[in-house]
């Protein structure tokens, strides 16, 4: 039996030939009738050309994720596969696979394999699917994974929101193996940090800021540092180790901060202390007794999850960058990171020039970053570089 047929409205299927692997409500012209979620399509010009093969959702605002532009090609076991094989390689290339790393292994769009990421924690992997379609088939995705690394065992964890906008109604498990006894420890330039698989944000560690946070850590010699959202105290154990004279990091969530009083233990680095709480109110609280820093990292959560909510995004990056500012001594070093994909660099920098008129600060922009290179960029789906890390100096 062939796949089900989608048309496109007249003029709306160049960026699939282009191969971007989103189609939205809005380019649709016809689906046939009773068509089920998770289904294999085909999708056609308005003039009954072929252009692409796909998973639907009538449930989520990406209507159909496009995989394969050959019409030949079936989306079984074998081409997904094969996909793995293919993203797994680039990794292995890259030098990043070992069993006492982190890594992601399968980076959704940029792995042409959109609606899944695998992230790697020693022996032990963690799946995350955004996609119904996908979602649906993670027994195959499993077993594929099972042939091609032979883990200890293998993680289920959910991502906040995406039940409700793709329908899908899974559960944090443990899925294939066992579970480790606690915690995973994973080595990142010579340091040593815990890893909850079962508990931790997003799949247990933020592996898109490894290199950002090894290239922040080199400024940190001789200076107080300030590390914002700090989960786990990633940005503060590089500090400490190039030399900082002291970090102290800011979270609202206990479990967080108590992971990072682990990772300082393990690394023996310090002086270190940690503040629980809201960020906003705990840089409100410095600013009143006078603190300053030589180095400030902010780090925040997804602002803008929909295209209604950039504008107050960018109020809220303002206000988080001016209170920055108002802590930074003079030549000192602020770090402005954005994982929302609906805001670009040139809306960071515009929004930094604008905190540098509030609060009468020069801000030099040194460097430019993305995530690393276990996340890439995929060119014919540029929302796959949702991470900017803005390095800047500030008199």
């Amino acid at each position: 039996m062939s796949p089900a047929r989608i048309t496109l409205k007249q003029g709306k299927a160049k960026p699939f030939y282009a191969r971007h692997p989103w189609v939205f409500p809005g380019a649709i012209d016809s689906v046939e009738e009773n068509l089920p979620d998770g289904s294999e399509v085909e999708v056609y010009s308005a003039g009954g050309n072929f252009i692409a093969k796909g998973l639907y959702n009538s449930q989520s605002k990406i209507r159909v994720r496009l995989y394969t532009w050959n019409a030949d090609q079936s989306l079984d076991k074998e081409f997904f596969k094969t996909k793995f094989q293919n993203a797994i390689q680039l990794r292995t290339d890259l030098g990043l696979i070992n069993d006492e790393s982190g890594c992601r292994l399968v980076f959704s769009e940029a792995d042409n394999l959109s609606g899944i990421c695998v992230d790697k924690y020693g022996r032990w992997l963690v799946a995350q699917f955004t996609s119904l379609a996908m979602a649906n088939r993670r027994e195959m995705f499993f077993d594929i994974l099972q042939e091609l690394l032979n883990p200890d065992g293998i993680y289920l964890r959910t991502e906040k929101g995406i039940g409700k906008l793709e329908g899908i109604s899974l559960q944090d498990e443990i899925c294939r193996g066992t579970p480790p006894d606690g915690p995973v420890p994973i080595v990142e330039h010579g340091l040593q940090f815990m890893v909850n698989l079962s508990e931790g944000q997003k799949t247990g560690y933020y592996l898109d800021q490894k290199e950002n946070r090894h290239e922040v850590g080199k400024l940190a010699q001789g200076r107080r540092v300030l590390d914002v959202f700090c989960y786990g105290g990633g940005f503060s154990m590089h500090a400490l180790k190039y030399g900082a004279l002291e970090t102290v990091g800011i979270d609202q969530s206990a479990s967080a901060l108590n992971l990072a009083v682990e990772n300082a233990k393990r690394n023996n680095l310090g002086p270190c202390r940690w503040i629980l709480g809201s960020a906003f109110e705990k840089l409100s609280e410095l600013v009143e007794a006078g603190e300053k820093f030589g180095l400030i990292i902010l780090d925040p959560p997804k602002f803008a999850r929909s295209q209604n909510a950039i504008n107050e995004a960018i109020k809220g990056y303002r206000r988080l960058n001016s209170l920055g500012l108002r802590l930074l001594e003079p030549g000192g070093f602020l770090v402005s990171c954005c994982c929302s994909g609906l805001i670009t660099m040139d809306m960071i920098e515009h929004m930094l020039a604008l905190v540098g008129a509030d609060e009468k600060r020069d801000i030099q922009v040194l460097q430019r970053r993305g995530p690393s290179p276990d996340h890439p960029v995929s060119a014919s789906c540029l929302e796959s570089h949702y991470l900017k890390c803005i390095i800047t100096r500030v008199m």
